[in-house]
C-alpha cells in the first residue's frame, strides 16, 4: 500500500526557508543590539620596490589636524599579513590620518588619507630598499 504525502511534511521545509530568508535581517539586528557602531575602513597593501607584497611591515595610523577637531581616535599600529595587507577601523567623520609603513632593510613611506564618512579607503605603499651608506 502506498502512502500519500501530507501537508505536514511541507511544514518543516517552509520553516527552514523562512529562517534562511530572515537570517540577514537577524544578523543586522544582532549587530545593532551588541552596540556595533558604524565605521570607516582604511585598508591597504605594502609592496616592495619590485612590486611583490611585503609581509611583516609595521604600519602606523596617526590622526592629524588640530587636537580639538580630531576624532576620538588614538594612534593605531598593525603588521601587514602574509599578503602585505593591513586594515584600520576609524570613526566615520571627516578627518585626516597619516599612515606610515616601515620594514627592516627598507625606507619608510608615508601617505595622508582623508575620511569623509562611512566608507572604505584603499592605500597602497611601495617601500624602496634602504641605501647601504
Amino acid at each position: 500500500m502506498r502512502r500519500r504525502k501530507t501537508g505536514a511534511s511541507l511544514l518543516p521545509r517552509l520553516l527552514a526557508a523562512a529562517l534562511l530568508l530572515a537570517a540577514p535581517a537577524g544578523t543586522l539586528a544582532a549587530q545593532k543590539a551588541r552596540g556595533q557602531q558604524p565605521y570607516a575602513l582604511i585598508a591597504g597593501t605594502v609592496f616592495r620596490d619590485d612590486g611583490l607584497s611585503l609581509p611583516g611591515a609595521r604600519v602606523v595610523l596617526e590622526p592629524q589636524g588640530r587636537p580639538d577637531r580630531r576624532p576620538r581616535t588614538r594612534r593605531q599600529e598593525a603588521v601587514s599579513d602574509a599578503r602585505g595587507e593591513f586594515a584600520f577601523r576609524v570613526p566615520p567623520v571627516p578627518s585626516e590620518y597619516l599612515i606610515t609603513a616601515s620594514a627592516p632593510g627598507f625606507e619608510s613611506r608615508q601617505r595622508k588619507v582623508q575620511v569623509q564618512g562611512e566608507e572604505r579607503i584603499d592605500v597602497f605603499l611601495r617601500l624602496a630598499k634602504a641605501s647601504k651608506n
